[in-house]
């Protein structure tokens, strides 16, 4: 919430003239359900639509009624200062959020056609299909390569270890940590940089083909060149 205030400035005050000096202070407030949206929030086709999401952390409001197309091929961006909710929203988006205590999820939220919070969706696929990148790197505790190889073994994708060969590659290139790590693959991701880390969980992400990714400030504490590299990778997977 913006506040703005408007201050008069005092009269000039003659020597002759008894008079105490006059002070206006005014707070112009824009209230929340007042304010306008900036562009539309509906597409003629759209790969997700969010109708009224509000979502509560043990009754307290975190989010109010969002509603957001999101169309295929399409990159969005959430800007909004720290607390706002931006994180919240995006774990809706693969229900993320049912791993929090106490947390309630309520409106619609359509992917496909379908309602990706009814009782009877699978979360596991739902998660391949819609991939997530979190701000803090949380490589598992095991080698490079089966940091990438985890996620399509137990989806199922691979019928031999050669295929998973293959997509252990392709994920790494695709990240741009190929050329760093293709001579340490059996070393732990957690021995990675920090940067590198987040590269090898882009990678991890990619590695189950989803048709979403969501990132949550992935570059948030890297420096520069680390994050033109995790950059690199968001364009050509986008």
């Amino acid at each position: 919430m913006k506040n703005v205030e408007i201050q008069t400035p005092q009269p000039e005050i003659l020597d002759t003239q008894v008079a105490e000096p006059v002070s206006i202070n005014h707070t112009a407030t824009i209230k929340r359900d007042q304010r306008d949206t900036i562009g539309a929030i509906r597409v003629d086709e759209p790969r997700i639509r969010c109708t009224d999401v509000s979502v509560y952390y043990s009754g307290e409001q975190a989010i109010n009624n969002v509603s957001l197309d999101i169309g295929n091929n399409e990159v969005i961006t959430l800007i909004g200062p720290s607390g706002c909710g931006k994180s919240t929203f995006l774990r809706c988006l693969n229900r993320m959020n049912d791993t929090i205590a106490n947390c309630e999820v309520n409106g619609e939220i359509m992917m496909d056609g379908y309602d990706i919070n009814g009782k009877n969706i699978d979360v596991v696929p739902l998660r391949a299909q819609v991939g997530m990148v979190f701000q803090k790197p949380n490589p598992f505790p095991k080698s490079i390569w089966e940091n990438i190889a985890f996620g399509p073994t137990i989806h199922g994708l691979v019928q031999s270890k050669a295929e998973l060969d293959d997509i252990v590659e392709s994920s790494l290139q695709k990240a741009g940590l190929w050329n760093e790590v293709k001579d340490r693959l059996n070393q732990p991701g957690t021995s990675l940089s920090g940067g590198q880390q987040q590269r090898l969980c882009i990678a991890r992400s990619i590695a189950v083909g989803p048709e979403v990714i969501l990132m949550d400030e992935p570059c948030s504490a890297l420096d520069p060149i680390a994050t033109a590299r995790i950059e690199d990778p968001d364009r050509r997977t986008a």
